[in-house]
């Protein structure tokens, strides 16, 4: 899927504010892309690997960068922008192109009540290999290309423990061995359905 595509799908995009009830907390993700001229023009968007935590919900997921937005912050796009710079060094106001948001999503873990939503914002970066400094948060950033998550040609599923109990998730294999699964996986449907409404998500 080129950039241009994605580009022009989303300047069209809309989507209404995000509630701000009382007691509830709001957080905000960049889903950060790159074209690069490999063999064909190929669309990569960037994970980050959360580092090993106990007590952590996300502790060792594979992510998007993003976290809890902040007093100071004056909008979500600001707190997308402000957690990815702290995560992974990468400044989006001077090395992106916001393209557009996406709409909330609520958080929803197994076994868990939390009243919580998340905002994805998409950005845009120069295909040239970018300086990144992840911070203690981040174990590892990766790199994939785009277009076998969209077709579901990487598409799988996984055992999880979920409050002891074995169950069975469905999501993307990356890089070899990584696996997408949960919000992320939920984020990046909702994306792919703003990109292409007759979208379908693999059985």
């Amino acid at each position: 899927m080129r950039l241009t595509h994605i580009d022009t799908r989303l300047a069209t995009h809309r989507v209404g504010p995000p509630p701000n009830r009382p007691g509830l907390r709001r957080a905000a993700v960049a889903i950060i892309l790159r074209e690069r001229a490999l063999e064909t023009p190929t669309t990569e968007v960037l994970f980050i690997r959360r580092a090993e935590k106990p007590g952590d919900l996300w502790s060792g997921h594979m992510a998007f960068p993003g976290g809890h937005a902040d007093e100071g912050d004056a909008s979500m796009l600001d707190t997308a922008c402000r957690e990815t710079r702290e995560e992974i060094g990468l400044d989006l106001a001077v090395s992106g192109r916001h393209l557009g948001a996406l709409a909330h999503h609520q958080v929803t873990p197994r076994g868990r009540t939390i009243e919580m939503l998340i905002v994805p914002h998409v950005f845009a970066v120069p295909p040239t290999e970018l300086t990144l400094a992840p911070n203690h948060e981040v174990a590892e950033v990766v790199w994939t290309p785009l277009d076998p998550i969209v077709s579901g040609t990487n598409h799988t599923e996984e055992d999880r423990v979920i409050a002891g109990t074995p169950t069975s998730f469905s999501g993307y294999r990356v890089n070899g061995g990584h696996f997408v699964w949960g919000l992320t996986y939920r984020i990046l449907h909702a994306f792919f359905g703003v990109l292409d409404p007759d979208w379908k998500a693999p059985l």
